[in-house]
């Protein structure tokens, strides 16, 4: 049975989500401030569902520290803000998927069982050793600057390369463009978001077609295939 934390200040809204979800057969635990979300954050649940606003503070706030910490837990944001800027934020800080109120339940369930399916079938985990980077297939030689996806080399230029290290780094992490910008080119170089798209344009048609995923109005993220 997958254990859930809900932190949500509502009770009418607590009450309904923690039904829902206990009819599907989940464990809920319900925490009300952020204070009460890091005591129950110790119980190991297998999913949070996190608010923005809460009395003692933001949500965003709670996310960064998990995040910061290595928390790896997923997180669905569950939240009134309905800004651009604001999903953004929450998918960069680390959420793994972001909602709005007002909402139906039944795509709330679906998205978590996304989330535990991915949690538990992930059987391509990241690993480095000695200057290799490894994701399913794809594996990635730092040193001499090398590539290969099921064996086969993958010729990339510098660029390329340095793109696809910093989406393997982070498998299923969302980068927006602006951010793939600033880690890869610098902002110094003053070149535009058409340069993001055009190069992992490029990479889907060198490495694999389904291994960089658009997410959209948001970024970019690489796959486990």
């Amino acid at each position: 049975m997958a254990k859930i934390l809900l932190i949500e200040d509502h009770e009418n809204i607590s009450n309904g989500i923690k039904a829902a979800l206990e009819a599907e057969g989940y464990q809920v635990d319900v925490a009300t401030t952020l204070k009460m979300a890091k005591e129950k954050m110790n119980l190991n649940p297998d999913l949070v569902i996190l608010d923005w606003n809460l009395p003692d503070g933001q949500g965003i706030d709670l996310l960064n520290g998990f995040r910061s910490q290595g928390v790896k837990t997923p997180v669905i944001f569950l939240t009134a803000r309905v800004e651009l800027v604001d999903k953004v934020l929450g998918l960069e800080m680390g959420a793994d998927d972001y909602m709005t109120k007002p909402f139906e339940s039944r795509e709330l369930i679906a998205r978590i069982r996304v989330r535990l399916r991915e949690r538990q079938t992930d059987a391509t985990p990241v690993t480095e050793t000695a200057g290799f980077l490894q994701v399913g297939p794809l594996t990635i030689d730092r040193i001499k600057h090398k590539v290969t996806f099921n064996g086969q080399p993958i010729e990339l230029v510098k660029k390329e390369f340095d793109l696809l290290v910093l989406l393997a780094e982070s498998p299923e992490k969302v980068f927006s463009r602006d951010e793939i910008l600033n880690k890869v080119w610098g902002y110094d170089v003053y070149p535009t978001t058409r340069t993001v798209d055009t190069h992992i344009m490029l990479l889907r048609q060198k490495v694999h077609n389904d291994l960089i995923e658009t997410v959209r109005a948001v970024g970019y993220r690489l796959c486990r295939l």
